[in-house]
């Protein structure tokens, strides 16, 4: 009789016996661990040990921010570009009222925004923050300060995502690494408050993975008010749970969301209706910007492209209808995370603007969607070099005559490999949706660890010529079939 210590070691996957590119980095710290390691004893278990690689890379990253820190982000325009370490952060503690203890949405704002152009939560994020910022001293000072308690908050957020990461697939906590330790998360953690609604949604997916649909679903809605984003969640649960016959579980998630963002919104949609919408109209009305490809195909012909914004609305809804196609066509049940991933991916590839925080939105989702390291680690550098690219073109277009940085060419470039690389990695997941023996999460029998009450669950409601179908496939010698769970 095997006691519940040793069952849970046999079942924890270890990614340097699966992952060729794991195991050949784990010679810098030793080699690969042994088949007789005892793992997840004492202190040091996966998740801690992944939260805390995650806080020392979100330490570096905010090391990579000195040199704004100690000058540039207030002397000269140019040398926060060129040094790569631009924050809203700071600029926008003055900016938008909160060095004079303006009231977000209640009090307008000197200048041309009026209002604050941020989703609720978040505001109340910003408020809090400035709160914690002591009032005395210089302007530069207490921007500075700013910065620092707003990046203690997000280094808090950034632990619970790589625990909630962590926990989500059960018996594979150490794919978080790929979150913990991924360069992008690292570069752009602090340049804006993105990493609030990226906790929220983690956490979501964790709930729902629990089978709580209810807490998912009211976290979802919270992570609503804080960014956008989260709410395209709720389409591939439908699909996912259309499928499987969970609409009661669907509902319930729904009904958790609607209620907690009207929690947050109603107070202010109802006494400051101006400011509450100014979030809403700035994001319908904002011109084609950074980072997409609506700006090449704008700066190729000259172009603005007034109607991009619809252009990019319809794209949407035709790519998200192709993926809810592919979930209920597919040989077996996507997993969540796979179909979380895809979506998230759709709407920051057709966006009218891509800022380089928008990857914080994707990096969970493609370390629980797609947990290779070498399909990461391409993604990753295409996404690193968009990050240098951006900071190189603003130092180009704010250096005058002298042109340093990088032409509009040359950023066009970086745009294109921020698109491809995102566009690979979506083709990877989605070949693992069609070929569900190819998914390395599903190798070892599994079905969906993410998918909660969808974990194993049969289908009721399936297109294409194996409706009545059980789906079943080898793969190296280890049987997947269709809706069972690891036994």
């Amino acid at each position: 009789m095997t006691s519940v210590h040793e069952d849970r070691q046999r079942q924890t996957v270890r990614p340097t016996a699966e992952d060729g590119v794991a195991a050949a980095g784990s010679e810098l710290i030793g080699g690969p661990v042994g088949r007789r390691a005892l793992l997840g004893t004492g202190w040091w278990t996966p998740v801690r040990v992944v939260a805390l690689v995650a806080i020392g890379m979100f330490t570096l990253g905010m090391v990579q921010k000195l040199p704004c820190y100690n000058g540039d982000w207030f002397f000269g325009a140019g040398a926060q570009y060129t040094h790569a370490c631009y924050s809203d952060i700071p600029h926008l503690y003055n900016a938008r009222g909160f060095a004079a203890d303006l009231v977000p949405y209640f009090d307008r704002i000197p200048g041309d925004m009026e209002y604050l152009e941020y989703p609720v939560l978040t505001g109340l994020f910003m408020e809090v923050a400035s709160w914690l910022t002591p009032t005395g001293g210089s302007l530069q000072h207490r921007e500075q300060i700013y910065w620092l308690v707003n990046a203690g908050l997000l280094m808090i957020c950034a632990a619970v995502i790589a625990v909630c990461v962590a926990r989500t697939h059960r018996h594979r906590p150490w794919d978080a690494l790929l979150l913990a330790l991924a360069p992008a998360f690292a570069l752009t953690a602090t340049i804006n408050w993105d990493l609030l609604a990226v906790a929220l949604t983690a956490a979501a997916m964790l709930m729902w993975s629990r089978s709580r649909p209810l807490a998912a679903g009211v976290l979802i809605g919270l992570a609503t008010a804080a960014k956008l984003y989260p709410v395209l969640l709720l389409g591939p649960l439908l699909v996912l749970c259309l499928r499987a016959g969970r609409r009661r579980e669907w509902g319930t998630a729904v009904c958790g969301a609607v209620a907690s963002w009207f929690v947050v919104n109603l107070p202010v949609m109802a006494l400051a209706p101006e400011g509450w919408r100014k979030f809403y109209t700035f994001s319908q009305e904002r011109p084609v910007d950074f980072g997409s490809f609506w700006l090449i195909i704008s700066q190729r012909t000259g172009n603005p492209l007034e109607g991009a914004n619809a252009w990019a609305t319809a794209l949407t809804l035709l790519l998200c209808a192709a993926i809810g196609a592919l979930a209920l066509y597919a040989p077996r049940r996507p997993r969540f995370a796979q179909l979380a991933f895809l979506v998230v991916a759709v709407f920051v590839l057709v966006n009218k603007v891509y800022s380089p925080q928008y990857v914080l939105w994707l990096i969970p989702l493609a370390a629980l969607a797609r947990p290779r390291w070498r399909d990461f680690l391409v993604w990753q550098a295409c996404e690193v070099m968009y990050f240098i690219g951006i900071w190189m073109y603003l130092a180009y277009t704010s250096s005058g005559d002298k042109h340093y940085g990088l032409p509009p060419e040359g950023y066009q470039l970086a745009i294109l490999a921020h698109l491809l690389g995102t566009l690979y990695l979506c083709a990877i997941v989605v070949r693992d949706v069609l070929l569900p023996e190819r998914d390395v999460v599903r190798q070892d029998g599994s079905d969906d660890p993410s998918g909660g009450v969808l974990d194993g669950a049969p289908d009721v409601f399936v297109l294409g010529h194996h409706r009545r179908a059980r789906h079943a496939a080898h793969h190296e010698g280890t049987y997947v079939e269709w809706g069972a769970r690891r036994g």
